[in-house]
């Protein structure tokens, strides 16, 4: 569903600063992929220039969604093809109420307003429907507004950026069951055969929220493009076990042998 070629990445107001370097990477159709890496690796770099924020400028490579290069593509014209996106910390909005922003993404999914009540009772948001956007929201609540939100939107690829970032234990249940949810990875009801698995990529520093959603692929991200690819489980044990710094040792020798290889010829 989602391929990523060669896609070199620049911060459009500081020429020359580099966040992505030569990044390859592949989401096929109903999988859910998760990225690790150490903070200031560029995984949250990665997500917004899928989505079309434009601080990014794609210096080279390209972006495919369902057979479609979109690296030309605005953010409104990505989420109408399918792509939501959910933030580690969105802004907070005055003014703004969230019921409002509910409204409008079911009349774009063509749905009626009884999908909020029910989708923000799932979510315990109910009381928050008349609040200002992320106004004065804990951790956990603005969680549950993004989740309303994408749970609203209906995409069909989800990129989650660290969903279990300033979310207690307490919350972490709720939050996990309804982005499996969101992710159509969780029970699916007899009355609903036709649904289909969504396909996403989920960043995480901690690897916490791999205790609640099922994920098919890792990748450990390093100064800027994908160093290793392995099963979720194991590559979580490798960090916890060694931490991010040997991540990044490994990383830079596979580039020192790369180099001597093409000196090499």
């Amino acid at each position: 569903m989602l391929r990523i070629q060669n896609l070199t990445v620049e911060v459009k107001e500081e020429p020359g600063k580099v966040i992505l370097r030569n990044l390859n990477l592949s989401v096929p159709e109903g999988e859910i992929h998760v990225l690790f890496g150490p903070n200031g690796s560029g995984k949250s770099t990665l997500i917004q220039t899928i989505m079309g924020f434009p601080q990014y400028h794609v210096v080279q490579g390209s972006i495919l969604f369902k057979g479609i290069n979109i690296t030309g593509k605005s953010i409104t014209e990505r989420a109408k093809m399918g792509i939501g996106i959910s933030f580690q910390r969105p802004p907070n909005v005055p003014g703004l109420k969230l019921n409002k922003v509910a409204e409008f993404l079911v009349k774009s999914q063509n749905e009626t307003t009884a999908e909020i009540g029910r989708r923000a009772k799932e979510l315990e948001m109910r009381d928050f429907l008349e609040r200002d956007l992320n106004v004065h929201f804990s951790g956990g609540e603005i969680k549950r507004s993004e989740l309303l939100q994408l749970l609203l939107q209906d995409p069909d690829f989800l990129l989650l950026d660290e969903p279990e970032s300033g979310v207690d234990i307490q919350a972490m249940k709720l939050i996990g069951k309804m982005t499996n949810a969101l992710l159509g990875t969780g029970p699916r009801q007899p009355s609903q055969p036709w649904l289909k698995k969504k396909a996403g990529l989920v960043i995480t520093h901690t690897g916490h929220i791999l205790d609640y959603i099922h994920t098919d692929k890792a990748h450990v991200m390093c100064q800027g493009h994908i160093g290793c690819t392995g099963t979720p489980s194991r590559l979580l044990e490798d960090i916890r076990n060694l931490g991010y710094p040997e991540c990044i040792r490994c990383h830079e020798r596979l580039d020192d042998q790369l180099q001597l290889k093409l000196v090499g010829g």
